[in-house]
């Protein structure tokens, strides 16, 4: 397997295990696959839930720039719902986990199947 499948793996587990979802494994690797490089750092793979400027960063470059969504407090909104679901207890929040499930949450699959 290469490093982006045992990734993908973790993730999936991680959606089971600490979300309570079954995933999607076409989307999970769509997502995966675009967050890019990103995947294979320490400190970029994970979104940090206690840092302001990290979870508006989510919003503004995933919510807004990525899925097309409109700023409003419904964004925020959301991104605390993923936040709470994953476990704010749980300190890792991989970053492809995150951006799933808040593009599951806006119905947002679509923008993964352009070319």
């Amino acid at each position: 397997m290469s490093k982006r499948d045992d990734l993908i793996a973790k993730y999936a587990a991680d959606l089971k295990e600490k979300c309570g979802e079954t995933p999607d494994m076409d989307f999970l690797t769509k997502v995966t696959i675009g967050c890019g490089p990103s995947i294979y750092n320490k400190d970029s793979s994970t979104v940090s839930a206690t840092d302001k400027k990290e979870l508006e960063t989510v919003k503004n470059n995933f919510l807004i720039k990525k899925l097309g969504l409109k700023d409003s407090p419904e964004l925020d909104t959301a991104i605390d719902a993923v936040i709470e679901k994953y476990g704010k207890s749980e300190r890792n929040k991989f970053r492809a986990v995150v951006y799933y499930l808040l593009a599951k949450h806006f119905k947002k699959e679509a923008i993964y199947d352009k070319k």
